[in-house]
């Protein structure tokens, strides 16, 4: 056993099995409202709260459920043994019952919504494909990744649902091929940088058919980006209450950060685009400049 694992107290188990970091992916749910201008309206940004929270709920309760079903596995694992389950830091009993807690806060928290009916669809949908792709559809080439990339969408559309605001197909297009293309991009840097002993599914796949497969989502995303950055409905970005420059000038970050995220999952090293965004300046700085343009445009 790691001397990290050894001396992880219960809890920094816990924290460690609920996946906390990753409730970052929930800020997913801010974008719809943000893009249509309504972010500071107090109703709409109490609830994006509300969606945030129930998401991240929801997310930590299937994070369990993961762990647990994969426990046997995992202790076999190079990496994956230091898990707090795996490691038996946390008992199955514990975790089982945080699984419980958890997904029952997340699906209580939306009543508080003014006619949560559509997002108690979404995260019904959100939680059934998460629990399915913990069944096995994790080990089926392609279809995992879409599986994957569904939940991020489904996190965007969730926002948009719990203050029922509509949203651009052009908008759903980027999210749906912008999640698939940060997979992508993590699956060719796992090749690239750990092997294919990171996860069973990784075999069925080769670097040159990670490398189309992330040109051609890259191709779409930018393509959908600027469709719906020049679009001038009531649902485009560039709709008459809206400065148009600064929203059609989002273009550049967006470009140039998908070439960067290109560059880096290619790479020898196999950078994860998570790393790069949390780690790469260059990344971290077109990104900032996408928001800050965003924000102008939106709110000037």
């Amino acid at each position: 056993m790691d001397e990290a694992v050894a001396t992880r107290g219960p809890w920094r188990a816990t924290f460690s099995a609920l996946r906390i970091p990753q409730w970052v992916k929930n800020c997913l749910v801010f974008v719809a409202p943000a893009a249509a201008g309504t972010m500071l309206h107090h109703d709409v940004l109490l609830n994006s709260i509300v969606a945030f929270a129930s998401f991240s709920g929801v997310a930590s309760a299937i994070y369990l459920v993961n762990d647990i079903r994969d426990v046997d596995d995992d202790r076999q694992h190079p990496t994956k043994r230091s898990r707090a389950i795996a490691s038996g830091q946390l008992t199955l009993g514990v975790a089982r019952s945080l699984a419980v807690v958890f997904l029952a806060l997340g699906l209580s928290l939306p009543m508080v919504l003014d006619n949560p009916a559509g997002f108690y669809l979404i995260i019904a949908i959100y939680v059934v494909e998460s629990l399915v792709y913990i069944a096995g559809i994790k080990r089926v080439p392609i279809v995992e990744m879409v599986f994957v990339a569904g939940g991020f969408f489904l996190r965007a559309y969730g926002g948009a649902a719990a203050s029922h605001i509509p949203v651009s197909e052009w908008f759903l297009v980027v999210i749906s091929f912008g999640a698939l293309f940060l997979v992508i991009g993590k699956r060719s840097a796992e090749i690239r940088h750990v092997g294919t002993y990171s996860r069973a599914v990784l075999t069925e796949y080769t670097t040159e058919f990670l490398h189309s497969a992330l040109t051609l989502s890259a191709t779409v995303v930018v393509t959908a980006y600027c469709l719906w950055a020049f679009d001038t409905s009531s649902t485009g970005l560039s709709n008459v209450h809206h400065l148009v420059v600064p929203l059609r000038l989002t273009v550049v970050p967006v470009v140039m950060a998908i070439l960067f995220i290109i560059r880096g999952a290619e790479s020898p090293e196999g950078e994860r685009p998570e790393d790069l965004v949390l780690r790469n300046r260059t990344v971290q700085i077109l990104g900032l400049s996408w928001i800050v343009l965003a924000l102008i445009g939106v709110y000037g």
